[in-house]
């Protein structure tokens, strides 16, 4: 159960990067994360209604709020990225960290790992790497401000997943809550200045809508994940959502696949397959 609801988080990200990148490209980045979040944080308030775990904590609730600060750094970082370095440095560096951090601390706590699933998630991380580098995407900016920006989104994102592993198998959906909230407060700074610059239009505002929904549910299918499975393998299962992107970038966008990109794909279908066997 475990590995389906990874992979479906994984898919639930993806999806929410798509939109939110292609609402991006029509409306200020800072809107658009401020939307999302206050969607997520509404769908993180309507999860415990059905997910109420054994109560608030005081510890889900701390890592709950700490999932927060990660979440808004690692979005702002790779926003930021995003629209002033290289896209292709961003993406990878912070794809990669996401999955290699959590899986570091899973195998810190004494996660044991089969044969054949330690074999999936190792080939999953330079998996993770060819499917987010984008070689064709370039920026005037230095190199090196995509890598420390890529370092601080991945960092962010990867401080994310470990507090929600943390907080607690019997917490329900409660560290959503604080974390989700959070996660506006420190998004909100940032998109003042962008909702000066007026209404959006209806189709821009669906995908807002639609990425902070996404988001939100894949925050949830994620605690699942960790509630029941361990971090190693549902974080490195997760990262890949940067796959399902490129995806749907092929098939809405039409924007071409490099064959780096190709074979980061295969090499994550094998991987994901390895893992789910194990």
């Amino acid at each position: 159960m475990a590995v389906i609801l990874a992979i479906a988080a994984a898919l639930g990200y993806g999806l929410s990067d798509f939109e939110a990148g292609v609402a991006s490209r029509r409306y200020p980045p800072g809107a658009v994360a401020l939307v999302g979040q206050v969607l997520a944080l509404g769908a993180a308030c309507l999860a415990l209604t059905f997910f109420p775990g054994h109560g608030p904590s005081a510890t889900a609730l701390a890592w709950g709020a700490l999932s927060g600060v990660g979440s808004a750094g690692g979005t702002l970082a790779l926003y930021h990225g995003m629209s002033t370095s290289r896209m292709s440095v961003v993406a990878t560096v912070s794809a990669v960290l996401t999955a290699v951090i959590p899986a570091i601390v899973g195998l810190a706590l004494g996660e044991r790992l089969g044969a054949t699933t330690f074999v999936g998630i190792a080939i999953a991380i330079p998996a993770i790497a060819l499917v987010s580098w984008q070689p064709r995407l370039r920026r005037n900016t230095s190199t090196n401000a995509g890598i420390v920006l890529g370092a601080l989104a991945g960092a962010g994102f990867a401080m994310l997943f470990v507090a929600l592993d943390r907080a607690g198998r019997d917490a329900g959906a409660w560290p959503l809550v604080p974390g989700q909230a959070i996660c506006l407060l420190l998004v909100l700074p940032f998109a003042r200045e962008a909702l000066a610059t007026g209404i959006p239009s209806r189709s821009t505002l669906l995908m807002m809508v639609a990425a902070g929904v996404l988001g939100g549910t894949s925050n949830l299918l994620f605690l699942g994940a960790a509630q029941r499975g361990q971090l190693t393998v549902v974080a490195v299962l997760t990262a890949m959502y940067p796959a399902v992107t490129v995806v749907m970038a092929r098939l809405a966008l039409h924007e071409r696949w490099s064959r780096l990109q190709v074979i980061g794909l295969f090499v994550a279908a094998i991987s994901v397959g390895l893992v789910t066997t194990g």
